[in-house]
């Protein structure tokens, strides 16, 4: 990632996710356009959810809680590639298997985006970036999805939409480990 994010290289998908020009993610995010975004949803292996706060200063839903690293992936970057980066970067987590748990379409007045979601386990430190993430902590699926139902608790709406799509919460689904990938 270049020093200023508004700088970074960023494919413009098409309605069919195709790749058709590369913009910077400034122009991405002020004009809405669709592009392609990783989150990684990271449990330890007693099952618990690291969530975090977002910093003041993040570009889209600043402040708001959420429960996925991830971000923009960048022009000529493979899904996979961009989740590991973001991963590292967002909480200094490498070398793990991600587990995909599908591709998901996300759009608001703030964002559009075609979202490659993984999950995986993690029982080492979190060691977040001091300019995205304010605050973080494991909480158990029960515990977010308590808070996540209280009217008051203000966490970003593509990461809800994941979490309803992949059924992340739900106590059957919950996983412990595994292949990936």
């Amino acid at each position: 990632m270049t020093s200023d994010p508004g700088t970074e290289l960023v494919d413009v998908l098409d309605s069919c996710g195709l790749a058709v020009r590369v913009a910077p993610r400034s122009e991405v995010r002020r004009l809405r356009l669709l592009h392609a975004a990783t989150a990684v949803a990271v449990r330890r292996s007693d099952g618990c959810l690291y969530v975090h706060r977002r910093t003041e200063t993040k570009d889209i839903y600043p402040g708001a809680y959420d429960c996925w690293a991830g971000g923009v992936i960048a022009s000529g970057e493979t899904p996979l590639e961009g989740a590991r980066r973001e991963l590292a970067e967002e909480l200094g987590v490498r070398g793990v298997p991600l587990r995909p748990l599908g591709v998901v379409r996300w759009s608001d007045s703030r964002a559009h985006a075609i979202y490659h979601v993984f999950e995986t386990v993690w029982d080492g430190p979190i060691v977040p970036q001091v300019t995205e993430i304010a605050w973080g902590d494991w909480w158990t699926p029960a515990t977010l999805a308590e808070r996540l139902a209280a009217p008051d608790f203000v966490f970003v709406p593509d990461g809800r939409h994941l979490l309803a799509v992949t059924g992340l919460l739900q106590p059957h689904l919950v996983r412990h480990g595994g292949p990936g990938v």
